[in-house]
């Protein structure tokens, strides 16, 4: 077995096109193309102090408290310390460029769609079995039994099992239309009767639905939803030709990677 094992730049994009990953990299180089353009026209910039506040962010969200561990990030995700601060300068560019293009018609767009963002804190067995999830739902009515203890017995998934079933806080819009008809009309906390999808029998436990409220973290997550359908739409209205230097020639990889031209 060797012991030393040198990776050329062919040999990463080679990994890459059998993973089938060259899409989703085109379409980043796309995107931060479109972004950088538009920033462009509108005048939009990036000072040095937004760009020191955006690296130490990074730092911090990384955890790279000291400069050794910076220089060992660096290393592993093959940067230079201008290509750190690149990272940064995008990641402020697309922010603002996102702001600038949608934040006017944020509120307008919330209450128009205010029901997609009742949200509900759920946990949820999913059984093959209707007349065992019947029979579990009717003993958790009458307090023969409790959520945590039919999730023990009941989930394979040993993360989901430690969890109790819990699926997180989510929108109307990520439930199946058949349970979220039945989710946003409990009155948490409070266990469904069980619901029959394509994926089984849902029994689910309601722990709390929450009504809507445009605070910063919605107001961001709504922009960013809003600027990834914005660039997607600019993606499609673009003909990607994507070439790739192998063996010092250029090879056409992907002759019309999207379609549709502008």
């Amino acid at each position: 077995m060797p012991h030393n094992l040198t990776i050329s730049s062919s040999d990463i994009i080679h990994s890459l096109k059998l993973s089938c990953q060259i899409p989703e990299v085109v379409e980043a180089i796309a995107s931060q193309s479109i972004i950088a353009e538009a920033a462009q026209q509108l005048g939009i910039t990036v000072t040095p102090e937004e760009l020191q506040q955006e690296g130490d962010d990074l730092r911090f969200a990384k955890k790279l408290v000291k400069a050794k561990d910076t220089w060992t990030w660096l290393e592993k995700h093959h940067l230079s310390v201008n290509e750190f601060e690149e990272l940064a300068y995008n990641n402020i560019l697309s922010r603002k460029l996102a702001n600038h293009l949608f934040s006017a018609q944020l509120e307008k767009y919330f209450y128009e769609r205010q029901l997609d963002y009742v949200a509900a804190v759920t946990y949820e067995v999913v059984f093959e079995d209707r007349d065992l999830a019947l029979e579990l739902f009717y003993a958790l009515e009458e307090g023969e039994i409790n959520f945590p203890e039919i999730a023990r017995l009941y989930i394979s998934e040993p993360e989901l099992r430690h969890a109790y079933g819990y699926q997180g806080l989510r929108y109307r819009k990520n439930f199946r239309p058949e349970i979220a008809a039945a989710v946003f009309a409990a009155a948490p906390p409070e266990a469904l009767k069980p619901i029959t999808t394509s994926k089984g029998v849902h029994l689910i436990w309601v722990e709390e639905v929450i009504q809507p409220q445009l605070n910063e973290q919605l107001r961001q997550k709504i922009i960013t939803e809003l600027f990834s359908d914005w660039l997607k739409q600019q993606i499609n209205a673009m003909k990607i030709v994507t070439q790739i230097d192998l063996d010092g020639s250029q090879e056409e990889l992907l002759d019309m990677l999207f379609t549709k031209t502008k």
